[in-house]
């Protein structure tokens, strides 16, 4: 058997001792899981630093869609359907007339005010009142106005079929309902004009021809039912 020698030895000593080389998949694999855990870092501390100011954002939105829901007005009703000995009168309530009077008439009718409610002046071509009366001089005085102002130049919402009330007094806790049957252009300083008659009107026609007084008071009581408020018909 040939002896080696001690330098082969030694260079074959050497060769097993030294480093293994590392490949370049592995450093790769390191480097990028180096960034995930980098980005990962930084997200996670962008995430809590700015929590507490979306957690108030959210907070105040909250409170802004709480204030706006409480402050909302409930949707006023398209229609109204009167209730009357004679039959039924169905009216589209204007929403764009005053906001008082529409707001004071659907609590009216909510709270059943109108139940039982007589039509106490009747006057024929010209308007049927119902409601709290003002006493028997003004009927006069409307229907010698109207005579005289017969020839006015009326406008659209004080034509015949209109409904009304007087203007709201604050030391009154009455409500008027005005029925027009013809024109009345001498009332629009009287009158606030809140809906206008869309079916019924025979109806309207068949109160109007009721037997009256001196006074205009129907002889035989015709009152309303009740009104109803409908958002559909």
């Amino acid at each position: 058997m040939a002896r080696i020698k001690p330098q082969q030895l030694l260079i074959q000593s050497k060769k097993k001792k030294g480093p293994s080389r590392v490949s370049i998949p592995a450093i790769l694999t390191v480097a990028l899981f180096t960034l995930f855990l980098i980005f990962s870092l930084i997200g996670t501390y962008r995430h809590w630093h700015n929590r507490p100011k979306n957690q108030a954002e959210m907070d105040l939105t909250f409170e802004r869609s709480d204030l706006t829901t409480q402050t909302e007005k409930p949707s006023v009703p398209k229609y109204a359907i009167i209730e009357t000995g004679k039959g039924a009168i169905k009216m589209e309530l204007y929403k764009d007339a005053s906001s008082d009077v529409l707001e004071k008439f659907i609590e009216l009718c909510k709270k059943g005010h109108f139940k039982g409610m007589l039509f106490h002046h009747v006057i024929k071509n010209y308007v049927i009142q119902g409601g709290e009366s003002q006493g028997d001089t003004a009927p006069h005085d409307w229907i010698l106005n109207g005579k005289n102002g017969a020839k006015l130049t009326t406008s659209p919402k004080h034509e015949a079929f209109m409904i009304g009330t007087t203007k709201l007094n604050p030391n009154r806790k009455g409500f008027d309902i005005f029925i027009t049957t013809a024109p009345i252009p001498d009332l629009n300083e009287k009158l606030l004009i809140f809906g206008r008659v869309i079916q019924g009107e025979d109806v309207v026609q068949e109160i109007e021809e009721v037997d009256t007084d001196e006074h205009y008071k129907p002889k035989s009581p015709v009152g309303i039912v009740d009104i109803s408020l409908k958002e559909d018909l």
